[in-house]
């Protein structure tokens, strides 16, 4: 399937792409991560579409109470249900381990009135939320932008 195709099956619409290596995309995403106010399930799908995953969002109409809550994801051979990359910083440290496993990172609570209390540091790159998730998201998605999937491994 070419990078960027969508094909709806069983319900489910399918998005292969491969936009690791879009720095603009990857950019853009960490500020909805950083201007987000509490998890949403869209973005955590376009997480993992920006990390390489082939996604099926949750469809629309036709779901049940076993839908998986945002969709589902391919790793390998299996399909998987999508983690709640915004709102679980295990999910978020989850991903980042897989991505970018020598990555160095850390997350911080500051203490203050502000309404971006959390600050992380993912390979020098820096990202702010209002959970830590957001927070580990936004950094981490710079500094793919930054350094790129090659040297990521």
């Amino acid at each position: 399937m070419p990078a960027g195709s969508r094909v709806a099956a069983a319900g489910f619409l399918i998005v292969s792409r491969n936009r690791m290596d879009d720095r603009n995309q990857l950019l853009a995403l960490a500020q909805r991560c950083e201007a987000s106010s509490k998890p949403n399930r869209e973005l955590d799908a376009d997480i993992y579409e920006a990390l390489g995953f082939t996604v099926r969002r949750k469809p629309a109409r036709l779901s049940t109470r076993r839908t998986p809550a945002g969709g589902i994801y391919q790793q390998g051979n299996f399909w998987k249900s999508l983690g709640a990359v915004s709102a679980d910083i295990d999910v978020a440290v989850s991903l980042l381990r897989e991505k970018a496993p020598g990555w160095s990172w850390s997350l911080q609570c500051l203490a203050s009135d502000e309404p971006l209390a959390f600050q992380a540091l993912v390979a020098e790159c820096s990202g702010q939320g209002v959970m830590g998730s957001l927070a580990l998201c936004a950094a981490m998605l710079r500094a793919l932008a930054r350094k790129g999937p090659a040297e990521s491994e």
